[in-house]
């Protein structure tokens, strides 16, 4: 700021600038003096922020906001005329012009600091709302794989159940139509297994149906409460080692579901024995860790035909502000990495950073 003042007075100075009387000189002089100090100032936060970030000069300028540039430059020129002004009410009348100048600046500029934070309020509201859309959009998808899956589930398992049931009962019929009732009780036994199957089914689905992932208990309880019901119904050996980490709750239950579909992908696809689930805190959020020991695949050569579970659990991570990532090789089992924000007020379109704007910001004003 010194050197800027410093230069910008030493070229209003050279071409002749005073205060005493309107001239010619002091209409050149003003502006280019002004012109001096923006270019300094902008410069020096410019080497600052290329110093402090690690990149370029060409980038940090393509980053810095100046908002509208026609109200830019014509603040900045005004700005000047108003210095011009200050210093001929200074000769005239003294300290007391200043003053009264002054007190209106400094409200000016409280104003300028508000209007600023009202503006940065409405973008984070416009990009919370871009999020809401997305997240919405993919329960709405979610609800409808889901219904799908029960779709699939009745027509599959339970369709089939019902169909032997009412083979095993026309079977028994004829067989007492024909006076052979030690084979129709064979068929009627053989209904019995068949209905308490159907029965079986029926319970798992409603089981699934009312059972809410989260619950109270949130979401590493969850998460634990997940494995052990998968070593009891299965033969994988389960590990958990979670921490409490506070997020957002539609996060929470898209986190769940990325480690719940690993889960299910490791022993559907990998034919693991052994799969260890970590949820654990990072700088900007929480780190979900789905490793398993089974056959694993070539990373570079791309996902597997038919593992559409993969991309369920990228679009999942990526709707809630996070990132995604598979670690594989054949034979050295598989490790998903999932990263999600406590919030999901985080910016993934590629936009410049608001933390560097605002250091732009502030040492421009």
């Amino acid at each position: 700021m010194a050197l800027a003042l410093f230069m910008s007075s030493l070229v209003f100075h050279a071409l002749g600038g005073t205060a005493d009387e309107w001239s010619f000189q002091l209409v050149l002089a003003a502006p280019l003096s002004v012109i001096t100090f923006n270019a300094l100032n902008v410069l020096s936060v410019s080497v600052a922020l290329a110093l402090s970030y690690g990149t370029g000069l060409p980038q940090v300028f393509r980053r810095m906001k100046i908002g509208n540039s026609v109200e830019y430059v014509v603040s900045y020129l005004g700005l000047g005329l108003l210095g011009v002004i200050l210093a001929r009410l200074f000769d005239d009348v003294g300290w007391w012009a200043v003053a009264a100048f002054v007190m209106p600046l400094l409200l000016a500029r409280q104003m300028f600091f508000r209007t600023r934070a009202l503006e940065d309020a409405t973008a984070e509201l416009q990009d919370r709302e871009v999020v809401l859309r997305a997240l919405s959009n993919r329960m709405a998808e979610e609800r409808q794989d889901e219904r799908k899956q029960i779709a699939g589930y009745l027509h599959d398992d339970l369709a089939q159940v019902l169909y032997r049931m009412a083979l095993h009962l026309d079977i028994s019929e004829k067989q007492l139509e024909k006076g052979q009732p030690e084979k129709a009780k064979q068929e009627i036994a053989g209904l019995r297994e068949s209905r308490d199957r159907a029965m079986q089914l029926i319970r798992a689905l409603i089981k699934d149906l009312h059972r809410s992932p989260l619950g109270r208990a949130g979401l590493s309880e969850a998460l634990n409460s997940y494995a052990q019901e998968v070593e009891r119904d299965t033969s994988v050996r389960m590990r958990t080692i979670v921490d409490e980490v506070e997020m957002a709750p539609p996060v929470q239950l898209l986190c769940y579901h990325v480690a719940r579909e690993a889960v299910m992908n490791a022993i559907k696809h990998a034919e693991a024995t052994a799969i260890t689930i970590s949820l654990e805190p990072t700088p900007e959020g929480a780190r979900l860790s789905v490793a398993d020991d089974g056959k694993g695949f070539d990373v570079e050569a791309g996902e597997p035909e038919g593992h559409y579970g993969l991309t369920m659990m990228r679009e999942r991570a990526q709707v809630s502000g996070g990132t995604f990532k598979i670690e594989s090789a054949e034979g050295k089992g598989t490790t998903v990495i999932a990263d999600f924000p406590t919030s999901w007020m985080v910016e993934t379109d590629g936009r410049p950073d608001r933390a560097a704007e605002g250091a732009a910001r502030e040492g421009q004003a």
